[in-house]
């Protein structure tokens, strides 16, 4: 049974945001000392980092289900909640990262590399950080976001310069415990690689790693044995080394024709065609093996192929051979073009972007989508009539109304807020402000301030609607 898993489906669910906490200051001979509601805590992200001690997918193989933790909710006595912890996920060097479609979402090469696969939710903001001079005493807090829900594929590609592919029992693995000092598992029966080995070779002055790849059969680039499995992990090296058996105790096999083979099944899988190929004669120790190596080698040097001829057992030819490959590594890294330093790219918004779009669909339902008029949807609570007010405010400010107007919306039509999945939908009446106001000014409470006139408490309100929105956002932290 095969340790080794290369290709699995991972279902992550970032932290939930905490919510914030909506409280009143109390003490001793001063009841209402104004608010002190605190932040609802961040919720943990999921993170991809790349870790050298892993070389599998197996656990996740096991376990494709997780999750961070949740954002602590706020507390009184302006208490921020703690946040989620992140869940660090460890993945072998050279995992991609797809979606459900196929699309690359990342690709991870290098010790520490990171990637963030899901996101946590953002807290709450609670009623402390909602007051200002004119809202006093918000009697509302925000609702946590929740986290990210993604199913997302994690892809193997062995990382490494060499590509030891052949037969089965061709003598890669023994190859590769010689020429480094990777411990491979070595028998004479069929498939005794079942995960691709990785070794380090010093040639002189360069370093380079070598991977033996699991033998491929004919059909292999149609999943027939092992090959399906692992042809991928030929696609990131630099050169394809055939190891051909020219002692092979099977009479209806030779060397030619298993190279003829595995090309043959190479360009099926395709992209390989432009690496460059060197081809090894293996088991020369044996003499009927010498003798065919002998008889073979001008036929694929006419083909244009650099041959070797080695003993892997018997330590004959090696030093040759490393040190070729260290000369075809080194060529095929100067041609790489360098890797450019990481650079911070910044899309600007247009300037005529209002942030969200409304649509009318075709049973007469106007939709609106957008990253802020969603957000905030999200964090209020529909149970709280002074939130729901503040948030008719908000999206009356961003210009919502308006364009519902423009769209062709009248009084009483179907307004939807969000995708068809998750959307808040209400029955829609003009001048939101108005339908605002009815809840009662957001943020007051007379028990905090001597009584006004009623012409300077309808001045007030006035002024605070006029400056809600403004005010908010010098504490939206988002």
């Amino acid at each position: 049974m095969t340790t080794f898993v290369d290709r699995v489906e991972l279902h992550v669910a970032a932290g939930s945001g905490g919510h914030g906490c909506a409280s009143v200051h109390r003490e001793k001979f001063k009841p209402l000392g104004g608010p002190d509601g605190g932040n609802g805590g961040r919720g943990g992200d999921v993170i991809l980092v790349v870790d050298q001690s892993v070389t599998t997918l197996l656990d996740y193989h096991h376990s494709p289900h997780r999750k961070a933790t949740n954002g602590k909710p706020g507390e009184g006595g302006n208490r921020s909640g703690k946040d989620g912890q992140d869940l660090v996920l460890p993945v072998p060097d050279g995992t991609v990262v797809l979606d459900r479609d196929g699309e690359v979402l990342a690709d991870l090469v290098g010790h520490g590399t990171r990637f963030v696969a899901a996101q946590g939710g953002r807290g709450g903001l609670g009623n402390a950080a909602l007051a200002s001079a004119r809202r006093k005493a918000p009697g509302f807090a925000l609702l946590g976001e929740p986290g990210d829900l993604q199913d997302i594929v994690l892809e193997l590609k062995t990382v490494a310069d060499v590509a030891l592919v052949g037969y089965p029992s061709a003598g890669k693995s023994s190859l590769i415990s010689v020429l480094s000092a990777a411990k491979p598992k070595i028998a004479d029966y069929p498939f005794t690689t079942l995960v691709p080995n990785l070794g380090v070779v010093t040639a002189g002055s360069t370093v380079y790693t070598i991977a033996d790849v699991p033998g491929l059969i004919p059909g292999a680039s149609q999943g027939k044995g092992l090959g399906l499995e692992f042809l991928r992990h030929v696609e990131r090296c630099s050169v394809l080394v055939h190891v051909l058996d020219t002692a092979t105790l099977e009479s209806d096999r030779d060397p030619v024709s298993d190279l003829d083979v595995i090309e043959a099944e190479l360009r099926q899988y395709g992209g390989l065609d432009d690496r460059p190929r060197v081809v090894v004669l293996n088991k020369i120790d044996i003499p009927d093996g010498k003798d065919l190596a002998d008889m073979i080698r001008p036929d694929l040097e006419e083909r244009g192929y650099r041959v070797f001829e080695v003993s892997a057992v018997a330590h004959m030819g090696l030093k040759e051979l490393s040190f070729a490959l260290a000369e075809i590594v080194g060529t095929a890294r100067a041609a790489k073009p360098k890797e450019e330093a990481t650079r911070v790219v910044i899309r600007p918004k247009a300037v005529d972007d209002s942030g969200f779009t409304v649509v009318r669909e075709e049973d007469g339902l106007f939709r609106v989508r957008g990253e802020k008029p969603e957000r905030w949807v999200r964090q209020t609570d529909f149970n709280n009539d002074e939130a729901v007010g503040y948030l008719a405010d908000r999206l009356n400010r961003l210009g919502v109304e308006d364009q519902l107007m423009k769209a062709g919306a009248r009084a009483g039509d179907g307004v939807a807020i969000g995708p068809e999945e998750n959307a808040v939908v209400f029955d829609w009446e003009p001048t939101m402000m108005a339908g605002a106001e009815m809840l009662g000014r957001r943020g007051e409470d007379h028990r905090l301030e001597a009584p006004r006139p009623a012409a300077q408490r309808r001045k007030d309100r006035q002024a605070e609607h006029d400056e809600a929105e403004r005010e908010y956002d010098e504490f939206d932290p988002f």
